[in-house]
């Protein structure tokens, strides 16, 4: 079965071609980030526009790169929450549209489930259950995978989700956007010891994370050192604070992968690309006698890929919509998109 899978929730317009939810035949990408670099951030108006003048030109290279055309295609799966809201509804209407006139089956899928499904497209084997740590930009969380479409939130962040966090420190350290992974970069250059930085926890709930007074805490480290005239080492700083969400993130992870008694981890999210997160984990995994999946880097970004793979299985759970679906900028993970008949978007013949 071949799913198209498009993904429009932030700044990156993505559509790509699985077959049964593990083989790729295609993925096209269209980044916007060196024009979002400008204003240090992703300007939300600017995502939407670009999204609409790319979208048709990544479908269609999907579509061309899998040597196939609508015809070839059985489902149409759509990144529709959460995200931002314009961004998103561009996806959305453009898969409508396309699912209509095609005659095919319209899937919404959950952004955090198919970056979750981006190491089915890496791991063949890997089936749930499994415990896996989500970690983007805008979510942390820890989900217990029971099967490809029920899902459960065991811990998640209080305040900044870890990339946020590492964004804002990076801003705050001078490193030019996208600072998370300009940040890693920089922080294998330095000394992860030289400044000492807490690992805040939450009390009573060992698998949520805090990082907020960990940001606090560094951008007050920088404001103090420029009043005493003083110039910190950036790469000495950015690896310090490196290890420091790191080891918060490993220690929520691990505690609850023991609680659980899961032996299958996985990392998903754009900040699973994130190089001492992925050493870390690799390693202590291999040291407790667990099984470690990481998604591919192509993979941990934002992409059509991993939108259609999850789109497979969503698909087999009955989980597809009609002209009726909505883009949703919040969604939580566990809940499904209101189920509609597969054939219920077929166009009238």
């Amino acid at each position: 079965m071949r799913v198209l899978g498009i993904e429009s929730s932030c700044d990156e317009t993505a559509a790509a071609i699985v077959e049964d939810g593990r083989a790729v035949l295609s993925n096209a990408v269209a980044s916007q980030v060196e024009e979002h670099k400008l204003y240090g951030g992703v300007v939300p108006e600017i995502a939407s526009r670009r999204h609409c003048e790319a979208i048709c030109g990544v479908v269609r290279q999907a579509l061309d790169d899998a040597g196939t055309d609508l015809d070839g295609i059985d489902t149409v799966a759509v990144t529709s929450a959460p995200g931002l809201i314009g961004a998103l509804l561009v996806g959305v209407n453009f898969a409508k549209g396309l699912a209509l006139s095609a005659g095919k089956p319209l899937v919404p899928v959950h952004h955090l489930r198919a970056h979750i499904a981006a190491n089915y497209l890496t791991f063949p084997e890997l089936e749930p259950p499994f415990l896996c740590l989500v970690v983007s930009g805008g979510h942390t969380h820890i989900v217990q995978v029971e099967s490809y479409t029920q899902l459960r939130v065991l811990g998640r962040t209080r305040d900044d989700a870890a990339g946020e966090a590492f964004d804002k420190a990076a801003r705050a350290m001078g490193i030019p956007y996208p600072g998370g992974v300009e940040l890693d970069k920089i922080a294998e250059t330095g000394n992860d010891k030289a400044c000492r930085l807490p690992r805040p926890s939450v009390d009573g709930a060992p698998y949520d994370f805090s990082f907020s007074g960990l940001k606090t805490n560094v951008i007050n480290l920088i404001h103090n050192a420029s009043q005493r005239g003083e110039t910190l080492s950036v790469p000495d700083l950015a690896a310090s604070y490196r290890k420091a969400v790191v080891d918060c993130l490993t220690r929520g992870f691990l505690a609850a992968a023991k609680d659980t008694g899961a032996k299958k981890l996985a990392i998903a999210g754009g900040v699973s690309a994130n190089l001492l997160l992925r050493r870390t984990l690799e390693h202590e995994c291999a040291r407790l006698g667990l099984s470690f999946y990481c998604p591919e880097l192509r993979y941990c970004g934002d992409n059509g890929a991993m939108v259609a793979s999850q789109g497979f299985y969503e698909f087999q759970a009955g989980n597809t919509a009609g002209p009726e679906l909505n883009a949703r900028p919040e969604m939580p993970v566990e809940l499904s998109f209101s189920c509609e008949p597969a054939a219920a978007f077929k166009r009238n013949r």
